[in-house]
């Protein structure tokens, strides 16, 4: 261990930089985690920090914050909601972009560029143009409220983007690929199961993680279309409900918050090497 830090220093000051960097990053999540779990008199004696003074005195720790925000305060049901809203807002307009993205790259139709430039604008439309039209459009419609909702209101969201990455890619593929499979009697939907898809695994991979983060942590979309409904808000807007209502007690407000952020987090984690393969594939080509 010693003579990986040796070697690591030896390199030149950027890696002690770049600790120091991610050390001062990583600090507020360190305190927000150790907040949660101290009692209300302690957080408001003593920085989280005084805890480094006995690390190892567990008596100052309790999980009474996370027994009353998740059965109590209801943020349990808003992690089951934001579970349902997040998985098909992400597969959804996945699916979709797919599709789009490989007809963009490799099919030839009336309309081809047109479509793909009207596409490639819509990516500097303020979201919140959209907002109030798309809100009438769902009150008339009987959805605004519901999942089935703010689903379309995230695919349409995040089509855009997700096609302009996912061609980006798919453009890129070897084109002796697609003739050789046209040449062996493949049809363009088996040439996309069979390779595209196959092919594809990083990009998918990493615009799935990035679309997922987005809706997981979305208060806006959520606030308009759902409103503060109980039984369907998500995370992000019980959360910003109980700093109105809370807004003293922080170890409640700091359990909360981490409950929200621990699933993106050991996602990001886990599959952080597919979000950097996924994004840097297509950059270079040949």
């Amino acid at each position: 261990m010693i003579k990986k830090l040796i070697s690591m220093f030896s390199h030149g000051p950027l890696h002690l930089v770049i600790i120091m960097v991610a050390f001062i990053w990583i600090l507020p999540s360190v305190g927000l985690l150790i907040t949660s779990f101290r009692s209300s008199a302690d957080v408001a004696a003593s920085g989280w920090w005084t805890v480094f003074e006995h690390p190892f005195n567990f008596t100052r720790y309790t999980l009474e914050n996370y027994q009353e925000v998740i059965l109590k305060i209801g943020i349990g049901k808003a992690f089951l909601n934001t579970l349902l809203i997040t998985i098909p807002a992400t597969i959804i307009p996945i699916l979709i972009a797919s599709f789009a993205a490989y007809a963009f790259a490799w099919m030839e139709f009336p309309g081809r560029r047109l479509l793909f430039v009207i596409l490639v604008g819509l990516l500097v439309v303020p979201l919140q143009m959209t907002l109030i039209p798309v809100l009438r459009i769902f009150n008339k419609l009987g959805i605004a409220g519901t999942f089935p909702g703010i689903w379309l209101a995230h695919t349409g969201y995040g089509l855009p983007l997700i096609i302009y990455l996912l061609y980006n890619f798919i453009s890129g593929l070897p084109s002796e690929l697609f003739d050789s499979s046209s040449i062996d009697g493949a049809t363009p939907f088996q040439i996309f199961t069979r390779m595209v898809i196959p092919l594809s695994l990083p990009a998918l991979a990493s615009v799935t993680i990035f679309q997922f983060l987005w809706v997981w942590n979305d208060l806006l979309v959520a606030l308009v279309y759902l409103g503060g409904t109980p039984d369907v808000a998500p995370l992000t807007v019980r959360i910003s409900a109980l700093v109105g209502s809370y807004g003293q007690d922080w170890e409640l407000l700091t359990a909360a918050a981490f409950v929200s952020m621990a699933l993106p987090l050991v996602l990001f984690l886990g599959l952080q090497r597919y979000f950097v393969k996924g994004i840097l594939a297509g950059s270079v080509k040949g």
